[in-house]
């Protein structure tokens, strides 16, 4: 059945992470992430309320370390509309913007209610992530010089054409080494990695491949966008400590088993939005002028494949008479 085009819930989430971006900006390298996210998560809150939906936050970033956030169970919306699951980073790499480094962002997707993984009390996971071009030929339990070989050979590079975007973590020692064993180069990133799944399936940003262990919120949330591109995205929950495996184990969940991007999000019918913070390889930071703001951001809906790129500009003298979040 053809239909007529049908209101894009992406470009309503876009209001939101505009807001969350413009309130946070203002904390770019002021070295205090808690407030930077603070600012995000209020400014999304209230921008909330003007979408129509029946939202249920089950992804809501901060808890493993105690940040600000919009709390997993939260209820999110006018209250009107469809029930829908919804995952929220309000500052996707709070040091980032602390240091004003690249690649903050603040991100929002959804989905039909009872669509999204539920991670528990999963806090990390390993993640590969690739282009679409690479999709079904790589297996994140084979060796890294292998699914290193086999990219490249999907893009038609050669290993040492490519690069892998890694966390600069100490957990990472081992998979660097067998990275440049191999071959191939990487770029390493303090924090990051919603930014740094979708770059590795976007074209343009200079990455081919994500490699490691990063958040489990920001697995999903990533999944969602990755779903949209038609990426290939696996991932297996990589507990950091014991107390963290004791509680994975207990609730059930098995550590071999691999959990694709349309496992974490099982619907078609999603919408994701992210708004740059500070200036990144594939959106741009917010750009204050004075009098106003300029915003850059990406909204993608899954039904029809649509990957939009709006650039906004926020006049303070007028948006301050009746906004109810102070962006100046």
């Amino acid at each position: 059945m053809k239909e007529t085009p049908q209101h894009n819930l992406g470009l309503d989430l876009a209001r939101v992470t505009e807001a969350a971006a413009l309130a946070s900006a203002r904390w770019m390298g002021k070295g205090d992430k808690e407030q930077g996210d603070k600012a995000a998560v209020d400014a999304m809150r209230v921008s909330f309320d003007s979408v129509d939906i029946r939202g249920t936050v089950v992804i809501g970033e901060g808890e493993k370390d105690k940040a600000p956030m919009l709390f997993n169970g939260e209820k999110v919306g006018s209250g009107r509309g469809p029930e829908t699951d919804v995952a929220v980073d309000p500052v996707e790499g709070t040091r980032l913007l602390a240091y004003g480094r690249p690649n903050a962002i603040a991100v929002v997707s959804m989905a039909p209610k009872g669509s999204m993984y539920d991670p528990g009390p999963a806090f990390y996971m390993n993640k590969l992530v690739a282009p679409a071009e690479a999709k079904g030929q790589l297996d994140i339990k084979a060796p890294v010089a292998d699914n290193l070989a086999k990219t490249a050979k999907a893009l038609g590079k050669d290993i040492d054409d490519l690069m892998v975007f890694v966390l600069d973590k100490e957990r990472h020692q081992g998979l660097i080494r067998e990275i440049r064993a191999a071959g191939a180069r990487i770029q390493l990133h303090t924090d990051g990695d919603v930014a740094g799944a979708l770059m590795a399936v976007m074209p343009g940003t200079g990455v081919d491949l994500m490699m490691g262990t990063g958040g489990t919120p920001e697995g999903v949330l990533a999944a969602t966008a990755i779903r949209i591109m038609g990426g290939e995205m696996q991932s297996m929950l990589d507990p950091q400590s014991e107390e963290e495996k004791g509680g994975v184990l207990s609730a059930g969940y098995n550590l071999e088993q691999i959990l694709t991007a349309e496992e974490l999000v099982t619907s078609d019918d999603v919408f994701f939005a992210a708004t740059g913070i500070t200036g990144g390889s594939f959106l741009k930071g917010v750009e204050f002028t004075g009098r106003n703001a300029r915003t850059f951001s990406m909204i993608m809906r899954g039904r029809t494949g649509t990957i939009r790129y709006m650039e906004a500009c926020h006049t303070f003298e007028t948006l301050m008479q009746i906004s109810a979040i102070q962006y100046d």
